[in-house]
């Protein structure tokens, strides 16, 4: 018997993709090798100018890819007040580190992750016209916006 709700279950669905790409990004930065996608975007001598903080534990020695490792990626859901683009998930893509990350690494992460996102999300949710596009509002977010019924 399941005990997860669909909200939970659907959740649980997302996150996974998010760690998929958390794992491909830590990879990539550790041999170079990655998708096209993300190696389309993001240049792997992105991260190396970038020391991993100093209390992050290093890529998957926890539980949970969000809490190790070069990269926090993930998602928010947002009810869309004041969006042109509706209720949706807004993407954070970060880099652990005590330096300033450029914008154009930020940039790069970002598009790289949502390039990514696009690939996988019709996996994930067949059935669901998801669609990851940047916020119009002036240097706007990454959001998954689309269909969000829970089927």
């Amino acid at each position: 018997m399941n005990t997860l709700t669909k909200v939970e279950r659907w959740d649980n669905r997302l996150k996974a993709i998010f760690d998929q790409i958390d794992d491909e990004l830590e990879s990539y930065v550790q041999t170079h090798a990655a998708t096209s996608t993300i190696r389309h975007f993001f240049p792997p001598d992105a991260v190396t100018r970038y020391p991993l903080h100093p209390t992050r534990p290093p890529a998957s020695t926890t539980a949970n890819p969000e809490d190790d490792g070069h990269f926090d990626i993930g998602a928010s859901f947002t009810a869309g007040i004041g969006s042109q683009l509706g209720p949706g998930y807004v993407l954070t893509a970060r880099i652990s580190t005590l330096e300033t990350v450029s914008p154009d690494v930020r940039r790069a992460l970002e598009d790289a992750v949502a390039a990514r996102l696009r690939e996988l999300l019709p996996l994930q949710f067949p059935d669901a016209p998801l669609s990851v596009t940047r916020d119009p509002s002036p240097d706007g977010p990454y959001k998954i916006h689309g269909d969000l019924s829970l089927s």
